[in-house]
């Protein structure tokens, strides 16, 4: 049987992804290894830290010398983090948001970023760039940042409010772009919204769970 490991940031979408693993590839034995510190102080310091990409090879590392075949990021926010451990380990590691990367750029060149977190968003963009430039296209991203939004949905475990304050800026972005993405699994909330959208907004948990499923088992 393969073996996933999770690597998890934060409990709020821990359920969401064990359950798209079950569902999309229900032969993979799934594992997880969380860490809430690592967004919380991805969140003070905005960003990346020297400390934050240690913690993250360490854990690749780990995951890797405990059997898995492949080990999946949840948080867009690691990528600078998971590019290093992918340096130091001889396995797959797969970021949520890479699927929805590949597949943005296949829809349009204009693509909007929308984030509720600012440390997603210099990772999503570069997700878009590198996945544009390996099929040679040429496209221009901008980013909405719903600041606060996501203390809403964590701390005050309000999922309308936060779901209210992401949607306008959602609303902002339909007029200027192609298509829209999510930078952040948390925002799958706002899926039963998207339909309504004028453009297509993308979230990041199916396509990258699919994305997971396709390096296990690429003929089928």
């Amino acid at each position: 049987m393969k073996k996933v490991v999770l690597l998890q940031t934060s409990m709020v979408s821990f359920d969401t992804f064990n359950r798209l693993f079950r569902e999309v590839i229900p032969e993979a034995e799934v594992s997880n290894l969380v860490d809430e510190d690592l967004l919380d102080t991805l969140n003070r310091n905005r960003g990346i830290t020297p400390s934050i990409i240690q913690r993250i090879a360490q854990y690749c590392v780990a995951a890797e010398a405990a059997g898995a075949d492949v080990i999946f990021s949840q948080c867009s926010s690691t990528r600078e983090g998971i590019e290093c451990a992918r340096k130091m380990t001889q396995i797959p590691i797969v970021m949520v948001d890479d699927g929805m990367a590949e597949k943005a750029v296949t829809i349009g060149s204009r693509i909007g970023v929308a984030a509720t977190a600012a440390a997603t968003l210099k990772p999503t963009s570069a997700a878009l760039t590198q996945a544009a430039q390996r099929v040679g296209k040429t496209i221009s991203v901008k980013t909405y940042l719903a600041d606060g939004a996501l203390d809403v949905l964590m701390k005050e475990k309000n999922r309308e409010k936060h779901d209210r304050l992401v949607l306008d800026y959602l609303r902002a972005a339909e007029k200027e772009n192609d298509v829209i993405v999510l930078a952040q699994g948390s925002m799958v909330t706002l899926e039963p919204y998207l339909s309504e959208m004028a453009v297509p907004v993308l979230t990041s948990p199916r396509l990258g769970v699919e994305k997971v499923r396709e390096i296990l088992f690429p003929c089928r």
